[in-house]
C-alpha cells in the first residue's frame, strides 16, 4: 500500500504552481499585482494592444513584425529564466529533469495564468525537425488589425527565445495559421532558420496543411 507520507515531497503535495487563486495577488488600494513570489505583474488593456499594433504600424511599416517579433525573443529569454526557476524551485530539481507531462503542465498553466490564452504542443513532426506549438484564445489575434497574413509576432518570438533556450538549439518560429484570419488556432512552426527559410512567403498564401506537406513530403 502507498502511504500518504510516499506521496508528499518536502512535506507538501505538488499541485499547479500557476493556479490563479494563489499565483495572482492584487492590492486593489494600491493597484499593484504580483505573483505568489511577489514579483511585479502587468495587466495590459486592451487598448494599449490595439495602440501598439497601430502605433508600429505608423513608425515602422512593413518592419512592425520584425520589430514586435524581437520583442518577443527580448521577453522570452527572460520568461524562460523566470519560469526555469520558479517551476524547479516549486519540483526542488531543474526543469530539463521533469517529466515531460509535468514539464508541458506546467507550461500550460503558466501560459493561460499570465493571460495568453492556451497552448499545447504538436509533435507530429519531430522526426523531420519541427515542433509545432498550437494557441488559443490569443487577445494579439483577436485585438491586431484584419490582415491577409499571421499577426501574433510578439508570440512567436517569444515561443523562439523560450524553445531555444529549452534545447540550446537556436531556433526560429513562424506562425502559419491565426485566428485573425478565421484559423481554428494559432500555429506556430518551431525549427533551424535555414530550414524554415521559405516558410515566411508560405504563410501569407498557403494553409498550415498545405506548408507542412512541402516541408516534409
Amino acid at each position: 500500500m502507498i502511504s500518504v507520507a510516499d506521496l508528499l515531497i518536502n512535506n507538501r503535495v505538488p499541485g499547479n504552481f500557476f493556479a490563479p487563486d494563489v499565483y495572482v495577488r492584487g492590492d486593489l488600494e494600491v493597484g499593484l499585482l504580483e505573483n505568489r513570489q511577489g514579483d511585479r505583474l502587468l495587466a495590459i488593456p486592451e487598448t494599449l494592444i490595439q495602440a501598439i499594433y497601430s502605433g508600429l504600424a505608423t513608425e515602422t511599416g512593413q518592419a512592425a513584425s520584425l520589430v514586435l517579433f524581437n520583442c518577443g525573443k527580448w521577453w522570452g529569454k527572460s520568461f524562460y529564466t523566470r519560469f526555469s526557476e520558479q517551476v524547479g524551485g516549486y519540483y526542488s530539481q531543474p526543469i530539463a529533469n521533469l517529466p515531460m507531462v509535468e514539464f508541458l503542465q506546467a507550461l500550460q498553466e503558466c501560459w493561460m495564468a499570465h493571460g495568453w490564452g492556451k497552448i499545447a504542443l504538436d509533435q507530429s513532426y519531430q522526426q523531420q525537425g519541427f515542433l509545432i506549438v498550437k494557441g488559443w484564445n490569443s487577445a494579439f489575434a483577436r485585438l491586431a488589425p484584419r490582415k491577409n497574413q499571421p499577426v501574433c509576432h510578439l508570440e512567436a518570438g517569444v515561443l523562439s527565445a523560450f524553445f531555444s533556450q529549452l534545447t540550446g538549439k537556436d531556433l526560429h518560429c513562424i506562425q502559419t495559421s491565426c485566428e485573425s484570419m478565421g484559423a481554428d488556432c494559432n500555429r506556430f512552426l518551431l525549427g533551424i532558420a535555414p530550414r524554415l527559410a521559405p516558410v515566411e512567403a508560405m504563410a501569407a498564401t498557403q494553409d498550415h496543411d498545405a506548408i507542412m506537406s512541402q516541408l516534409c513530403p
